[in-house]
């Protein structure tokens, strides 16, 4: 049903557990897309040995540019994209195709609502890595941990529909390794007359903190909030607080942003921010 697709960086045992929680707590068929970084700790005989559908380069390009690639290869209707540290939990698919149900066009984000030990939407402490991870414990208590469904959410795992993917050109490789990344690829999606941007509730996940490509990059390569704000005019802060209303309970597809008096006055502080850049 879906295409999903899957950036590593040497992460194997983080990537095995995602994909059998995606085997195993799937309602329907799925493509498992892989982009290999490296892969020397054994992710690049693991792909080939199991058959995914994968691409490769032999060092780590970075968030955008792996997840670019491998959609590449995508043959479903539907592209979700997930980091490599997450668990994804029974019916999570189930419940983006309910809502999918009620979509009639390919303007839409759809994104899911994260469990981390000490973060995330919900906070629950099934284990902080994968060696003290307790399946069991999660099973049984997620679905009495519930978050809201959310308004402007700009995190993965997200799913856009492939037409207007290859429309805005995907994800933006100049910010890898990937900060701000996502906040960019929802402005660029607010500017093709997206308006529809729910974190749904019941898609949850099991997130491990982060443990993923871009954490195991020398962040001071690119700082994404600075490249956001050179190439956007304001910074993500903004963005998210007056056009995607972040983690406030979704009611309704979202309108323009209301230009009042705090509005201006934030929208001055960015240019200010801005000069001082260049």
């Amino acid at each position: 049903m879906f295409s999903i697709g899957i950036p590593t960086y040497n992460n194997l045992d983080y990537l095995k557990l995602c994909i059998s929680s995606i085997k195993k707590n799937s309602s329907f068929n799925h493509e498992i897309l892989i982009h290999v970084n490296d892969g020397i700790d054994g992710t690049l005989d693991f792909v080939k040995k199991n058959n995914f559908k994968f691409t490769y380069s032999k060092k780590n390009i970075g968030l955008c540019s792996s997840i670019n690639k491998i959609f590449k290869l995508a043959t479903k209707k539907y592209l979700l994209y997930s980091h490599d540290d997450m668990y994804f939990l029974p019916e999570w698919d189930q419940f983006l195709k309910n809502e999918l149900d009620t979509i009639s066009d390919n303007k839409f984000y759809l994104s899911g609502t994260m469990i981390e030990p000490n973060s995330g939407h919900i906070k629950l402490n099934c284990g902080e890595n994968i060696n003290n991870f307790d399946e069991n414990k999660l099973l049984t208590n997620y679905k009495s941990h519930n978050f809201y469904d959310h308004q402007g959410s700009h995190f993965a795992p997200h799913l856009i529909e492939k037409t207007m993917w290859e429309k805005i050109g995907g994800m933006s490789e100049e910010f890898n390794p990937g900060i701000a990344s996502d906040p960019d690829l929802n402005m660029k999606l607010w500017n093709e007359g997206v308006r529809i941007f729910k974190g749904i509730n019941n898609f949850k996940v099991y997130h491990f903190s982060s443990l993923t490509t871009r954490k195991k990059i020398q962040l001071t390569t690119n700082r994404g909030d600075k490249t956001f704000l050179k190439k956007w005019g304001i910074t993500t802060k903004f963005f998210k607080k007056y056009y995607l209303k972040s983690r406030t309970k979704y009611l309704s597809k979202l309108d323009d942003p209301k230009k009042n008096f705090n509005y201006y006055l934030e929208l001055l502080k960015c240019k200010i921010k801005l000069f001082f850049i260049f």
